[in-house]
This record gives C-alpha cells, sequence and structure tokens, in this order.
C-alpha cells in the first residue's frame, strides 16, 4: 500500500513549538493585510458552509488568517498539490506509480471517492486562478479515481464547488472570466473572489512560500517531510505566523465581519450564525 506524504508545515494555529526558531528574523510588514481581511471572508461567504481546501501554496495567507481567526478551523484544509508538469511537454501524463502516490496523497486529506460521494456537506476548493488549469486537472484526477473505484461521480460532483481568486480589473462586457472558457466548469458552481491587483501579485508571484512547490517529482519524496531552516523560510514562517496572530485580534474579527455581513450569503442561517459567533471567540491571554 503506498504511504502517503505531506510536506512539512508548522502548525500556525497551536504555535507552541516553533522555540527561538524566529529569533532575529525581521518583523515582517503586513501592507496587505486589509485586502487580505477583505478576501479572506469573501472566500468563507462563498464556500456554502463547506469545508475548504486551499490548493497549491497561493492562497496559503487566506488560510493562516481564518486559521487565527475562525472559531472552526479544523473545517481549514491546505491542500499541497501542483500539477505545473502534468500533461505538458516537460512532463507528459502521470506513470501508475504516480497516481497511486498522487491518490494516497490526496487520501490523506480526506478526498477520496468513497468519502466524497457519502458526505453531505460541500467541498469548497479555492484557488488563486488565471486560466483554471490546476483545477481542472484535479478534478479531473478525482473523476478518473471514482470511476477505477466505479464510486458515483455525479454525487461526487453535486458536493464540489469552487472559489477562485481572481484579479480585480474594471469590470465591462467584455470583461475576461476564466471559467467561460473552461468546458470543465460548466459542471461545478463557482463563485470568484476579486482581489486587489497588488495582493493578487504578491500572493501568486512574489511572496516568499512557507513550503515548496508540491509537484509530481515531490509527491513521493520523503525530504518534503523535513522542515526547512535557512533564512528564506524562517521569513516566510514569520510573515505567515504574523498572519496567523492578526486573525486571532479583536480588530480582524470585527473587519471580517463586516466584510462578511455585505454578502448575499448573510441571508443563510449558517452565515449569520458565524457572524454572531466570530467576534466572541476568545483572543490569546
Amino acid at each position: 500500500m503506498t504511504e502517503a506524504i505531506r510536506p512539512f508545515r508548522w502548525d500556525l494555529v497551536r504555535p507552541d513549538h516553533l522555540g527561538s526558531l524566529l529569533d532575529g528574523v525581521p518583523e515582517p510588514d503586513l501592507w496587505f493585510l486589509d485586502d487580505l481581511i477583505d478576501c479572506a471572508a469573501k472566500v468563507v461567504a462563498r464556500s456554502e458552509d463547506g469545508e475548504l481546501h486551499f490548493v497549491g501554496r497561493s492562497a496559503d495567507s487566506v488560510f493562516d488568517l481564518l486559521g487565527g481567526a475562525l472559531p472552526d478551523p479544523e473545517r481549514l484544509h491546505l491542500l499541497p498539490l501542483s500539477t505545473a508538469l502534468v500533461d505538458s511537454g516537460l512532463g507528459g501524463r502521470l506513470h501508475p506509480a504516480e497516481v497511486r502516490q498522487l491518490r494516497a496523497n490526496l487520501a490523506a486529506h480526506g478526498l477520496h471517492p468513497a468519502g466524497l460521494s457519502r458526505g453531505s456537506r460541500p467541498i469548497a476548493f479555492a484557488d488563486v486562478v488565471s486560466t483554471g488549469r490546476t483545477l481542472e486537472q484535479l478534478l479531473g484526477f478525482l473523476r478518473d479515481w471514482a470511476a477505477d473505484e466505479r464510486a458515483d461521480w455525479p454525487a461526487i460532483l453535486r458536493r464540489i464547488r469552487v472559489v477562485g481568486l481572481t484579479r480585480r480589473t474594471h469590470t465591462s462586457p467584455n470583461t475576461h472570466r476564466w471559467q467561460q472558457h473552461a468546458d470543465w466548469a460548466r459542471d461545478v458552481p463557482i463563485r470568484n473572489v476579486s482581489v486587489e491587483s497588488a495582493l493578487f501579485s504578491y500572493l501568486a508571484d512574489h511572496q516568499h512560500k512557507l513550503t515548496p512547490s508540491f509537484g509530481r517529482y515531490r509527491w513521493a519524496d520523503e525530504e518534503v517531510r523535513r522542515p526547512g531552516h535557512d533564512h528564506r523560510t524562517r521569513r516566510a514562517l514569520a510573515e505567515a505566523v504574523a498572519i496567523a496572530e492578526a486573525g486571532r485580534t479583536a480588530v480582524v474579527r470585527e473587519k471580517l465581519v463586516r466584510v462578511l455581513e455585505r454578502e448575499p450569503a448573510i441571508a443563510e442561517p449558517w452565515l449569520r450564525d458565524l457572524v454572531r459567533r466570530l467576534p466572541l471567540r476568545a483572543s490569546p491571554a
């Protein structure tokens, strides 16, 4: 049986095991915090009260902020996955051993056909998107796996939602919307979150990430289980810790509430209940 491989990442919800790791690391500048709060609140509101899986690494900061802020952070999940070299001229199609490893890794996150077809709560995949290729491939992996397992793919599809984080632009009748050019996107409900351009560029292109990209040549690599202690990783860790700590503050939770109250989903009981409970979460002593 293939053993699942998951990249190491520090637990920022309970960051009591960092020790002196951040000693001497400059305090991060969270210049983007207000825009991140706006983005994070909208991701939650548009998830339809689902289990939120953040695909890849681009939206890690949204995960960290919500992990600090939400009263139920256990419904937030990081799904490390890069498909950049799949079906490309550089990598080609997956080999059988790679398929087995990918399935073991997805199963470790609860994303296996048997579980997906039986559950009732929505599964919301959130990702920073340009063309939506990663999401297309992820759903393709799950569809092929369901076929091999003779699982009920239509039932699985009924649970899946996509929350796309897109670059904010001026709207017009000719505005490009990525899902209009993706045939697969007709099969799943898609809710986009427009992200301020500077934050979008930072998350997608410029931010130092806490973990390496988890592409096909690392899916079975034991090395990804070991934490990095280089200066670049420590600076990324300091920023991630600061974001999670900001999420635990009353100021940030109140800002989240103000954004959530303007979302159409506030008409739904689950979001009203979250808005009621969010400011009551105890701040750390």
